[in-house]
């Protein structure tokens, strides 16, 4: 299949699907909201790519004037996160929802299917997910942002979807609850001076 672009000039995600049943992962604001239909979600785990703070977000958690950040995977290591399963017929209008709300008028993301490692209830095998990858060489590629500056732009970033700090709780809470130890994050959500209570 041929990739062809959206109205917004950015190439679809059409072509990341073969017509059949469709898996996503998700490792930040999709692991609580994922907003989309989905038969079954487990935890699962991603190589070559790690969850960062690498996004500086002009839409849903900052503006232009005052950016926030918010997670991508960054290339190296690993991620565990949630992988969804959605049936054939819901395929091509969560392609949709999911373009709207990941690449969201940019592209600082680079959509592929990568393959996941299922974790939960005994059921290790791999499947083939859709995953967002950061573009290290996006002009909204934080990963080289000082510790500090991103502590700036997490707390002031205010966006569509509300604030840096919310996202960052939401996150470092889901991530307790789902029993995913990822040092780096807690840490700088400590740093950030936000209290998980």
């Amino acid at each position: 299949m041929v990739p062809s672009s959206r109205r917004d000039g950015l190439q679809n995600l059409d072509h990341l699907h073969d017509g059949g049943e469709l898996w996503v992962f998700g490792y930040g604001s999709l692991m609580w909201r994922p907003g989309f239909p989905h038969l079954e979600a487990h935890t699962a785990l991603i190589r070559g790519v790690h969850r960062a703070a690498c996004v500086i977000s002009h839409r849903h958690r900052g503006t232009r004037e005052r950016p926030g950040v918010v997670m991508g995977l960054d290339a190296g290591g690993s991620c565990k996160g949630r992988v969804y399963r959605v049936a054939a017929p819901e395929a091509a209008g969560v392609l949709d929802y999911l373009h709207d709300r990941e690449m969201g008028g940019y592209d600082v993301y680079k959509p592929s299917k990568r393959q996941v490692l299922i974790l939960t209830d005994g059921q290790r095998h791999l499947v083939s997910a859709l995953c967002f990858v950061v573009d290290r060489y996006h002009d909204q590629y934080a990963g080289r942002m000082s510790r500090s500056d991103l502590i700036t732009h997490i707390r002031q970033g205010v966006g569509e979807g509300g604030t840096c700090r919310d996202y960052f709780e939401n996150l470092v809470r889901h991530l307790d609850d789902l029993g995913i130890a990822d040092g780096p994050i807690h840490h700088l959500f400590e740093a950030v001076g936000m209290s998980s209570a």
